[in-house]
């Protein structure tokens, strides 16, 4: 082999159309297919995302002809050595944005080059990557709404016209790399929605002939199939982002705007975290160090009733019981769920963080932690901390028949109407097998109101 190879390297991409990484590689060129499994990944990851992984990466190989070639280990140490026994002058990603994947990048780069090899970056897992938006003076947004604007202005390039004929794949096995099958997918007990390129496209085509012109408001009912359920492929790359904007580009409903807007967030977080690291473990508003929080035996038990879905509050039950059932959530809900814990449980974000990213199929980074902290009020673009969700009044709003509520709370399965939300006013009580509400929504609100004045303080202290 001669360095006229390519390596393609998959990672948060794992599809044949629109690949940028093939473009740069140049049609026809003779490239391997490598996927590396990296335990510090894998490990964090629960089952719901190891399972679609796994599935998708079965997938992509398919779609290649069996020619993906899966190796376990350090990328930094695992693709130089593909490289070299390829004989690839360069390596072909999609940019990677996160704290660890740049790190991982970085090393790698420094490793090709002592090889004189190249690392080359081309396209991202976002429509516009991080850093591409900037304000008129040069500077990174840290509020959405102008960001949006200039995301929109600055648009984004046509999908690229790939597929796996475009380039010449090398056979893994000539190659002489110690590979290992793909893993098989772990036992979930979680129904969990197909994996794949050819899936996301079917997800993708019903949404857009179902729901998209209602999604505006459709998005926001949990009883409801409004959402367009694309983040997990999003996620692993199954689909791009700008794909899904070339199919809506000449749609004008407040459908079509709305989910556009949930696409500008996707980048908006992913910049948020490209500009500050440190968001994702901690405050992004250093202020809320000051918050006080609860820990202890009281606040383990109060975490794990939240986490079971048995906190007496049926839609935070039904949220989190439809978390263990589906390794996903509804998107009001999440706020509703998040919003209980921070403000009724007292109880740190990143707990509640780190749980939904051990469970969600999509968890992602950027989305998960940002959101999470939007709820807690300690992120940019925050919500006001004194919005504290009501569960009883979101409930009745948003799932008003108690549908939502009856399907994943069996308790509750007899209970008529929007009642279903407020089962402690039953004439016979709450039924049996419900749990009582742990704690008093209303008191547990003016305690979060309470505690916000030393946070309050600590901002006009930094002013």
């Amino acid at each position: 082999m001669t360095d006229d190879a390519a390596l393609i390297w998959f990672r948060r991409d794992l599809r044949v159309a629109d690949q940028p990484t093939f473009l740069a590689a140049g049609q026809g060129t003779p490239a391997l297919a490598l996927f590396v499994l990296d335990p510090r990944l894998l490990g964090p990851a629960g089952d719901a995302r190891l399972w679609f992984l796994y599935g998708c990466l079965r997938d992509l190989d398919e779609s290649l002809g069996g020619r993906l070639l899966v190796v376990k280990g350090d990328p930094v140490e695992v693709v130089p050595r593909v490289a070299e026994q390829v004989g690839a002058g360069t390596v072909h990603v999609a940019a990677d944005f996160g704290p660890y994947g740049q790190a991982r990048d970085n090393d790698v780069e420094q490793a090709l080059a002592k090889a004189d090899r190249e690392l080359v970056r081309t396209g991202s897992p976002y429509a516009v990557a991080p850093g591409r938006v900037l304000s008129g003076d040069g500077g990174r947004y840290r509020v959405f709404t102008p960001f949006s604007r200039a995301w929109a202005d600055h648009g984004w390039r046509a999908p690229a016209d790939t597929d796996a004929g475009y380039l010449d794949w090398i056979d893994p096995a000539t190659v002489h790399v110690r590979s290992t099958k793909i893993p098989d997918q772990p036992a979930v007990d979680a129904d969990l929605p197909e994996p794949g390129e050819a899936a996301a496209h079917r997800r993708w085509d019903e949404f857009v002939r179902d729901h998209l012109q209602e999604y505006a408001d459709g998005r926001d009912r949990p009883d409801q199939p409004g959402t367009s359920r694309m983040s997990v492929y999003l996620k692993y790359g199954c689909v791009h982002p700008r794909s899904l904007l070339a199919d809506i580009a000449a749609k004008r409903s407040n459908g079509a705007q709305s989910f556009r807007n949930e696409l500008a967030w996707r980048d908006f977080y992913a910049d948020v975290l490209d500009q500050r690291p440190d968001s994702a473990r901690h405050n992004y508003d250093r202020a809320f160090d000051a918050l006080a929080t609860d820990s202890g035996p009281e606040a383990d038990r109060l975490f794990d009733a939240w986490r079971e879905g048995r906190t007496g509050y049926p839609v935070v039950d039904a949220g989190m019981r439809q978390l263990l059932a589906e390794g996903w959530m509804h998107n009001r809900v999440r706020m509703i769920t998040a919003s209980f814990l921070v403000k009724d449980l007292h109880l740190p974000w990143w707990w509640g963080a780190r749980h939904f990213m051990g469970r969600l199929v999509d968890g992602d980074l950027a989305s998960n932690q940002h959101g999470w902290q939007w709820v807690a009020g300690s992120g940019t673009d925050a919500a006001p901390y004194f919005r504290v969700f009501n569960p009883v009044l979101q409930g009745e709003r948003f799932d008003p028949d108690g549908a939502y509520v009856r399907k994943y709370v069996p308790e509750l399965a007899d209970v008529p109407g929007k009642a279903a939300h407020q089962p402690w006013k039953l004439p016979g009580g709450v039924p049996a097998g419900y749990p009582d509400r742990v704690v008093d929504h209303k008191d547990e609100r003016a305690v979060a109101l309470d505690r916000y004045e030393a946070v309050k303080e600590a901002k006009r202290a930094g002013s």
